[in-house]
């Protein structure tokens, strides 16, 4: 149901307030939709697709968020099921007259389970205020993938982001035991922030991919081949799994999805590239 909210010049406001649900479940050697919960904005739609993975396609229907628009995702991945979730396109924060927009993820995958979290990049624009949360609980012997994109403007577009704020927070545990954790943030000067070294450089589009698996460590050549210079690449033992995690950057939106792609194809196995990636 929107919310309504008011602005210096005390219009009124509709805002976004969406929930969107998903439980899959795996029955007779395929993932299967087991429940489906969609509220206000937020929808969720399951192309057909080979292989006995699971797709699913988030689509918020508001067309973006701005500043007091909130939207939140539940996936949960039943035993020994696979299931891959995307966007329909890429999501644009626009600027905030005023509050701040705000998407969280949820995510629960049982034993044997998959999750392949996979949103097409978020794109920031001058004076957003943006804030975005990524909570995943992994039984012992589950396995994730987990990408976030973003890009603060669009050059092709002619488009740059000075101000505005972003926060973004990962927290990911594995049999009760967090296994990751991250809380990065940039702003009001976002430009600045961007241009240092420690940051991104002045690359205006990162991305954030994580894999949860016993496979993790035997992929880091491969991850590394496709990285190249612009990102880093690093594996460690994570209790009885693996943790993989990759940086990537570059001047670009474009830029970067030509290397992103080719990466999350290679990482999610037989289920492959997303369908609303290639369009």
């Amino acid at each position: 149901m929107p919310l309504k909210a008011k602005h210096p010049g005390d219009i009124s406001l509709e805002r976004v307030a969406a929930t969107g649900r998903l439980s899959v479940s795996r029955l007779n050697g395929r993932t299967r939709l087991a429940r489906l919960y969609q509220d206000g904005a937020a929808k969720i739609r399951m192309p057909s697709t080979p292989g006995e993975g699971l797709e699913a396609v988030l689509i918020n229907t508001a067309g973006g968020l701005t500043g007091g628009d909130r939207i939140s995702w539940e996936v949960d991945v039943g035993q020994d099921a696979s299931c891959t979730v995307t966007t329909q396109a890429s999501e644009k924060v626009y600027r905030a007259l005023s509050g701040r927009a705000e998407l969280s993820a949820r995510i629960s995958v049982a034993g044997g389970g998959r999750i392949a979290w996979l949103p097409q990049e978020t794109i920031v624009f001058d004076r957003a205020a943006f804030s975005r949360r990524l909570d995943v609980d992994l039984a012992a012997d589950a396995e994730a993938l987990l990408v976030e994109a973003t890009v603060f403007g669009r050059l092709a577009m002619g488009e740059r982001v000075v101000r505005g704020e972003f926060r973004d927070r990962w927290r990911v545990a594995c049999d009760g035991r967090l296994v990751h954790a991250e809380d990065f943030a940039v702003g009001p000067e976002i430009a600045d922030g961007l241009n240092r070294r420690a940051v991104s450089g002045g690359a205006i589009a990162i991305a954030t991919v994580l894999l949860i698996s016993p496979e993790a460590a035997g992929r880091i050549e491969a991850v590394r081949e496709i990285v190249g210079e612009k990102g880093g690449v690093s594996a460690w033992t994570v209790e009885k799994s693996g943790k993989l995690l990759a940086r990537l950057y570059d001047d670009d939106g474009y830029a970067l999805r030509k290397r992103l792609t080719p990466l999350v194809e290679m990482l999610n196995g037989q289920a492959g590239l997303p369908k609303t990636w290639s369009l």
